[in-house]
């Protein structure tokens, strides 16, 4: 029996996350805005004892909208609504650090962690999506290296104003008639290149002291970043030797920095075919590729790589020599690994796109209950992994087939919990509550 135990989230998108599952009879897209739907997945994952629930964003429309179900329900929106029905599990959001300020992100926040008890985390991005700025009145998207630079600014302002009341700012006492004691509440008067914040906020400190800091970015700066600030990274990787690479590197850099590395965990993303053999779940996984759309699927490929092709293309080697490598696309972490996944298995561009139609790059795994047990035990056990994003490829079955089928035996290894011991995210999550550290402090000196 292992003492150290899986970490798994439920991440949800609309539909599922293989590219045409809204498509697949096993989907119903009526459901798609309907919240009662994603409360039901919610308490699904709560009676399996799943660490969270995770809802990606993004501040603009998708451009495979016409093909896939990829609209956008604001997070916060949906994450309250899905607190009021759940007790214990913890609501993971997706909010920009380009696209938004800083005193409203962290005021959505803290009364998502005080309205649901303690269960709130903020997955922190710098939003990639160049279209983004013309919702924002910008003229251009900002490049890669501003949006981390102003990320970081970021970070550091919103942790200022959630330690802006002290803990025991909240006084509350009845008898004496003082509410709070406004001594123990500070303005951060911060003044930087991007940021301008007075503060103090106008929210006393949350159950957690800070929602739980989650990053998603590998590239070299994402890893800057995570190391630096992120409590939960998650990432994509398609072997087990990139996974490690990736665990040891980040480990090794939260070490360098004086970091517990212990307390930034590693959650890659994993989407499960499952059947009850081997050819089943292998069939199952062809009758969703077959519904895919080639038109939208060559789009993707143009996004990720720059290269440009046509349906007569789709049974050809890919043409490597034409891949742009340079410039915004070439720093991001999904275009390596589109790129390794080339290099390593020389598809046709059918079967590169089969592939990137799964899981947007996340890893794909095909098998029975006992074989996606086995993976998701080797990665956790040999440094590749501390836990999984758990990314079904149609909802709600996909899921239900995880829970039902999967998580008995990773309990029966010893690898998963059978209940909660706590009831905020970071004690889900192993992480301490981090103590007060009001704008007087020497820490934001």
């Amino acid at each position: 029996m292992s003492a150290r135990k899986l970490h798994l989230n439920l991440f949800v998108y609309p539909g599922g996350h293989h590219e045409a599952a809204w498509r697949h009879h096993g989907t119903d897209p009526g459901h798609l805005l309907d919240i009662g739907f994603y409360q039901d997945l919610a308490r699904r994952a709560e009676q399996a004892a799943f660490d969270a629930v995770f809802f990606a964003d993004g501040p603009s429309l998708a451009d495979n909208v016409r093909y896939a179900s990829r609209f956008r329900l604001e997070p916060f929106t949906w994450l309250s609504a899905v607190a009021a029905a759940t007790r214990r599990i913890g609501l993971i959001a997706t909010a920009s650090t380009t696209y938004t300020e800083p005193y409203n992100l962290a005021r959505l926040f803290a009364s998502l962690d005080h309205l649901s008890g303690g269960r709130a985390g903020w997955n922190i991005v710098t939003t990639g999506a160049p279209q983004a700025a013309g919702n924002f009145g910008l003229d251009a998207h900002p490049v890669h290296a501003e949006r981390y630079e102003r990320a970081r600014e970021f970070v550091d302002v919103v942790t200022r104003l959630w330690d802006s009341w002290e803990d025991e700012a909240l006084v509350a006492d009845q008898k004496s008639g003082l509410f709070a004691d406004t001594d123990r509440i500070h303005e951060i008067n911060h003044v930087g290149r991007h940021l301008k914040v007075r503060g103090p906020l106008n929210l006393p400190r949350s159950p957690q002291g800070r929602p739980v800091y989650v990053q998603a970015g590998s590239s070299q700066d994402g890893r800057a970043f995570a190391v630096a600030h992120a409590e939960a990274v998650f990432t994509a990787h398609q072997t087990l030797r990139s996974g490690q690479d990736f665990y040891a590197d980040l480990k090794a850099r939260a070490a360098t920095l004086g970091r517990n590395p212990d307390r930034i965990l590693i959650l890659p993303g994993i989407s499960p075919f499952i059947g009850s053999t081997e050819a089943e779940a292998r069939a199952l996984h062809e009758e969703f590729d077959e519904l895919t759309q080639p038109e939208y699927s060559l789009q993707l490929l143009h996004r990720l790589l720059g290269l440009r092709l046509t349906a007569e293309e789709l049974d050809g080697p890919v043409p490597r020599r034409l891949i742009e490598t340079g410039g915004e696309r070439g720093n991001g972490s999904r275009f390596q690994l589109v790129l390794d996944i080339i290099d390593r298995e020389q598809p046709t561009v059918r079967q590169l796109l089969h592939r990137l139609a799964g899981a947007r790059g996340h890893r794909v795994v095909t098998g029975t209950p006992e074989q996606v047990a086995d993976q998701i035990q080797e990665w956790f056990e040999h440094g590749a992994a501390d836990g999984f994003n758990v990314m079904p490829p149609w909802l709600p079955g996909g899921f239900d087939v995880f829970v039902d089928q999967v998580v008995p035996i990773l309990r029966a290894r010893g690898l998963f919990r059978t209940a909660y011991d706590g009831t905020t995210l970071r004690e889900h999550y192993g992480l301490p509550r981090p103590a007060s550290a009001p704008a007087s402090s020497k820490e934001y000196a």
